[in-house]
């Protein structure tokens, strides 16, 4: 865990999903995969074509932008897949119930920090989808707002999902503290925006959050 900014006045913590909410690298990877493996059959590629196509563009652009990374909506969008088609893949070939099961410590935690601020999820997958997720964690009754790809149809980071997630629970950038495993998608622009910011590794860094926070 790395904390790079608390709010002094914390109303809201927004927190992303995949990676964060959960450890577990398999489901990580295969979201994004799946995705790929999709696209190639479409478009009759093999599965390493696609692949390739997908890790140099990433590559190319991280090199040409500081080291920053690139979210895999973003990365689509370069080869002609908009943000409804990326909407529409995610909600019908994502399936994190087979991967995700209840996690006791997380809804612990969750119900712990709700009882002092307002929680919502930020995510790069569809609302649907991220629903999903959070029903098979167990923290789908704790964490009920979620701002997804097709809220606002931009993919992170994007300071409209951010701002969104602001008008949704009624703070002011400074009274919201973005929560993530990702620095350049889920961090940085929030540390710009006036935001806290805390990186985690995954589920274990959250169960911890209540005594960093209360």
């Amino acid at each position: 865990m790395n904390i790079y900014r608390l709010p002094e006045h914390l109303k809201t913590i927004i927190f992303d999903i995949d990676g964060t909410l959960y450890t577990n690298q398999s489901y990580v990877m295969e979201q994004v995969d799946v995705q790929i493996r999709h696209w190639a059959n479409l478009n009759k590629m093999t599965e390493k074509e696609a692949r390739d196509r997908i890790a140099n563009y990433r590559k190319e652009w991280s090199q040409k932008h500081e080291g920053k990374k690139i979210s895999l909506g973003n990365t689509f969008l370069a080869f002609g897949i908009d943000i409804d088609t990326s909407i529409e893949w995610r909600n019908s070939i994502l399936e994190p119930e087979k991967y995700l099961s209840r996690d006791k410590k997380l809804q612990k935690a969750l119900k712990e920090l709700s009882k002092h601020f307002a929680l919502i999820a930020v995510t790069n997958n569809p609302v649907l989808a991220a629903q999903k997720t959070l029903k098979a964690l167990g923290a789908d009754t704790v964490i009920t707002q979620i701002v997804g790809l097709d809220t606002c149809k931009k993919s992170k980071p994007a300071k409209e999902n951010l701002e969104c997630a602001c008008r949704m629970t009624g703070t002011a950038f400074s009274e919201c503290l973005s929560i993530g495993d990702r620095y350049d998608i889920d961090l940085a622009l929030p540390l710009e925006m006036g935001m806290g910011a805390i990186l985690v590794n995954g589920a274990e860094d959250i169960y911890k959050l209540p005594q960093i926070l209360l």
